[in-house]
């Protein structure tokens, strides 16, 4: 009967002044074409915007405020229509409210103003522009009898429309409030429910005697249509009267039945209920709300949907344990065995669930830690829970965060519509059957942020905060249930985008990534016998070397953890049943390092070696990346100039250039006692590089290795050979700790180094680390660049030394 988006006749007093001026003549204005919509002048219309020309006009308008053209399209299926698919005549308009929708579209309000004619379009990029001019109403020079008739006749034919129709109160309240006939008119026109040719057709009436007759056609047999509509609407009322009347015989005969020995579906569900309710740890609130729960059960008719949802609800409360927990193993050296049995390494995470095996035996009781494991992917976080579950002796679950964007995933669903369900938590307990299992809770980073599903984060809070989680409330279930039994293990790769409240409710334990001699060792105690078995080669004699697995490692993996080293394992065990299903037998058992390039390809990856010290400014650093620790060169050249300052590449962050800038500052203000002129600076350029620009680089940690390369380029000095360093300075040539201690040595033992320069509060770093890694490695632990430089350089020159002056 009415257009649903109708218009609110307001505003109108600024109309006129936005006319265009009828001795100009013409105008050019920015047009929206509208798809089954025409606008009237005096008129408010909502349009929802999906163009992308039409959202550029509309957000160019926005701010220029400026009058617009608005025509109709013929054809509503074309996307970019030409100036003969748009009806000649329109409407200029304002755009007097921009809506953003929740669901990301783009709604606007237009108010209209006067008829326009369309003469030419004259841009079609970014949006359709064209030249417009005013177009005139005929006004009649005095309203005869007649027309007055007609008029009133519209005016009660449109309020007994409206008495009909779902808007009755508004729009009456409106055709009260518009007192000018041609306002009237059109809001008439703008609303009446009809084609859009029969809206054009108003539109382009010119006299407004004619327009008006028109439009008391159209209201009449809007308003025959209505009356028949509402006929139809009281029969079906009273049909729905006989539907009521046959769902209470319905349920009189449920009554009847229940007398006679009840439904016998209904009964059997109460039943099963019942008996597994018994035993149950309920406290008595619990025990009452399950009883009220099963009357209602009782009341509802079987055939309707709201029984299964209460039957959904019930079976879930009798599904969870209710304090039933399982008895933990407190073996501490049988702990130890399967911890050390599935993984290698790990020593801090395994330290952690033995402490609290040994608190359990001493006290007999304590609630379960709050884990966050963290670290590279492919380090076995998540294999971990396995291991701790069966060395607990307890179930383990899994719920896997990742893209995890509506709270109802946590706490469940209100039971307020059809297909209601508890929280993802709850449902594992369930699945757990105890009440305390090793819960999992992976990629606990990628877990969602705010939306208008709500915060799954913000409701973690609750399930891992010790002191929250013994009345953990779930919407579905609306009764706290206790999981401060559970151990709660989170993974992690990113803990900066894990939200602060989150984290601090967590023990943090951070994963490392695998040295190369932990990896071998991972690879020859499970991966190579996992690969084997998954290929179909179990029980055959093939031995894959030590300096194979090395290989491996080195030239065809670059990870912290072990997944490509495993997927490459995988794939020579695959080549290898391969040739055994074609020919009847192996072509090697033992995989040596030269065999690598047939099975795996050319080498993939390679890794620095130290490569001498005849070049006076080339010092080797220490690096830690995410897939372990790297040798990097730091390289710097002097070239005659004018001595303008140090220019720096390499693809350097912004850290490293300020170490870049400290070092060279301190050069400078530490010449004399480098025996450096101080006319050098003026007279040479500096250049700074870190090889492979592509990779990015950043972090403090080359300060002292920045130092001592400017330090020998300018005084040409020769760097100790097999030596490498890492560390922070300050303007005052304070040497700071780094990071990565472990990883870095490790690299540099293996590019061939044979000592190392560290501050001397990284001494503790070094204590930590097994003997059998630092072997062979000599340290000097500093406090001060000065030291840095009285071990890192030689009194000896290069060969054919600058002569700097």
């Amino acid at each position: 009967m009415m257009n649903r988006g109708f218009s609110i006749v307001t505003e109108l007093d600024n109309c006129d002044k936005y006319k265009i001026d009828s001795e100009d003549g013409e105008q050019t204005l920015p047009i929206i074409p509208l798809r089954n919509m025409v606008l009237f002048p005096s008129s408010i219309l909502s349009v929802s915007v999906g163009r992308e020309s039409s959202l550029r006009l509309v957000h160019d308008i926005e701010e220029t405020k400026e009058t617009i053209g608005v025509f109709c399209q013929q054809r509503p299926d074309i996307e970019d229509p030409e100036q003969e698919d748009l009806y000649p005549i329109g409407t200029s308009a304002k755009i007097i409210k921009v809506l953003e929708l929740p669901d990301g579209t783009t709604s606007i309000v237009l108010l209209g103003i006067e008829r326009i004619n369309l003469n030419e379009i004259t841009q079609r990029r970014p949006y359709l522009t064209g030249k417009v001019s005013p177009r005139k109403d005929i006004m009649p020079k005095e309203k005869s009898a007649e027309f007055k008739a007609l008029l009133k006749s519209l005016q009660d034919d449109s309020t007994q429309l409206f008495r009909l129709s779902e808007m009755h109160s508004e729009a009456s309240n409106m055709i009260n409030n518009i007192e000018s006939d041609i306002l009237f008119t059109n809001f008439m026109c703008t609303n009446i429910r009809c084609s859009t040719a029969e809206k054009y057709s108003l539109l382009s009436e010119d006299n407004y005697v004619d327009r008006v007759y028109h439009l008391a056609v159209l209201v009449y047999q809007e308003l025959e249509f209505a009356k028949l509509s509402h006929k139809i609407q009281q029969r079906t009322h009273m049909e729905l009267d006989q539907q009521q009347r046959e769902y209470f015989l319905q349920q009189q005969m449920k009554n009847i039945q229940e007398e006679l020995g009840g439904s016998s579906t209904q009964k059997q569900d109460i039943e099963e209920l019942m008996e597994k309710a018994e035993g149950k740890g309920w406290n008595n609130s619990t025990k009452e709300t399950f009883e009220k729960e099963v009357s209602k059960l009782d009341r509802i008719n079987p055939q309707t949907p709201d029984y299964h949802v209460q039957l959904n609800y019930l079976q879930t409360l009798v599904g969870l344990p209710w304090g039933a927990c399982s008895d933990d193993n407190l073996d501490i050296k049988n702990a130890q065995k399967i911890l050390d049995r599935d993984h290698y390494g790990l020593e801090k995470v395994k330290e952690r669930i033995l402490e609290h095996l040994a608190v359990i035996k001493l006290r007999g009781d304590m609630k379960s830690p709050i884990i966050c494991l963290y670290g590279p992917p492919g380090v076995g976080k998540t294999s971990l829970g396995k291991s701790i579950a069966e060395a607990l002796g307890r179930k383990y679950v899994r719920m896997s965060l990742g893209g995890v964007h509506d709270e109802s995933e946590i706490r469940g669903h209100r039971r307020t519509y059809i297909g209601a369900m508890p929280g993802r938590i709850i449902k594992n307990i369930i699945k757990a059957g105890t009440d305390n299992p090793v819960f999992i809770l992976d990629e606990i980073d990628k877990v969602g942020g705010i939306s208008n599903h709500g915060d799954p984060s913000s409701a973690l809070l609750e399930v891992l905060d010790p002191e929250q989680n013994s009345t953990f409330h779930d919407n579905f279930l609306d009764i706290d249930y206790d999981l401060s039994n559970v151990m709660f293990i989170a993974t992690a790769n990113d803990l900066a985008s894990i939200p602060a409240p989150l984290l601090d409710r967590m023990e943090l334990i951070e994963v490392s990534g695998y040295l190369t001699e932990e990896k071998i060792e991972i690879a020859r105690r499970h991966l190579v016998r996992k690969e084997m078995k998954a290929n179909g080669i179990e029980g055959e004699k093939i031995t894959l070397r030590k300096n194979t697995i090395e290989k491996i490692i080195e030239e065809y993996t670059r990870e912290s953890g072990v997944r490509t080293l495993e997927k490459k394992i995988g794939k020579i065990f695959r080549r290898l049943a391969c040739q055994k299903a074609t020919s009847g037998e192996f072509t090697t058992t033992t995989v040596k390092p030269e065999d690598l390039k047939e099975l795996l390809g050319p080498q993939e990856y390679s890794r620095d070696k130290y490569q001498g010290n005849e070049y006076a400014g080339v010092v080797t650093g220490l690096a830690w990346t995410a897939v372990g620790g790297e040798i990097l060169f730091i390289e710097t050249s002097l070239s005659r100039g004018k001595g303008e300052g140090i220019t720096l590449t390499g693809n350097l962050g912004d850290v490293m250039k300020e170490s870049a800038m400290l070092a060279f500052e301190y050069i400078k203000s530490h010449a004399d006692y480098l025996n450096i002129p101080h006319e050098a600076f003026e007279h040479w350029n500096v250049h700074l590089h870190v090889p492979e620009g592509a990779i990015p680089k950043d972090g403090p940690s080359a300060g002292i290795t920045m130092t001592t390369a400017l330090a020998s380029a300018f005084t040409q000095r020769k760097v100790k050979p097999n030596i490498a360093m890492t560390g922070e300075i300050t303007l005052r040539g304070k040497v700071l700790p780094v990071g990565g201690i472990k990883e870095k040595i490790l690299a540099a033992k293996r590019a061939g180094i044979k000592e190392i320069i560290l501050c001397h509060e990284n001494r503790r770093n070094i204590e930590v680390i097994p003997q059998i890694y630092v072997n062979g490695l000599t340290f000097h632990y500093v406090k001060d660049i000065k030291e840095v430089l009285e071990i890192a350089l030689l009194d000896e020159k290069i060969k054919n030394p600058l002569n700097i002056i």
